[in-house]
């Protein structure tokens, strides 16, 4: 009987949630799909510099589950690179941090870190404007 698959702590959606070429209109055939996990992956060791050791730590799985989920993650992107096509983030199993856990960001959640930057640049905005 197979192990259930836990679901893996991700704290940062991503901005967009789809790249490809210039002009290519969404074609599911065309399309590689990435799931949120594996964009955290790629987020937490090739972004912010963790090691999968910490990855793994972070994301609430074992290292070598960041270590399949990396892998994949790559072949993904490279595909989409070399053959031009769409690629798609969305789907996996995962659960989206409430923003309050710990070892998360170094002390602060990145969703809290990331809502914090938006709210300064509203208030720079609006002292800037004058409103």
């Amino acid at each position: 009987m197979v192990r259930p698959r836990k679901q893996r702590k991700v704290c940062s959606l991503p901005e967009n949630n789809r790249f490809g070429p210039l002009g290519m209109e969404s074609n599911r055939r065309q399309c590689i799909t990435m799931s949120i996990d594996e964009y955290e992956t790629i987020r937490l060791i090739d972004f912010e510099g963790l090691t999968q050791e910490e990855c793994a730590a972070r994301m609430h799985i074992a290292r070598t589950s960041v270590q399949r989920s990396y892998s994949a993650a790559r072949k993904k992107i490279a595909k989409s690179l070399v053959d031009g096509k769409m690629l798609r983030i969305e789907g996996g199993d995962y659960r989206l941090c409430n923003g309050m856990g710990r070892g998360c960001g170094e002390g602060a959640c990145n969703r809290r870190a990331k809502k914090q930057i938006e709210m300064e640049d509203e208030h720079y905005e609006s002292w800037n404007t004058g409103k």
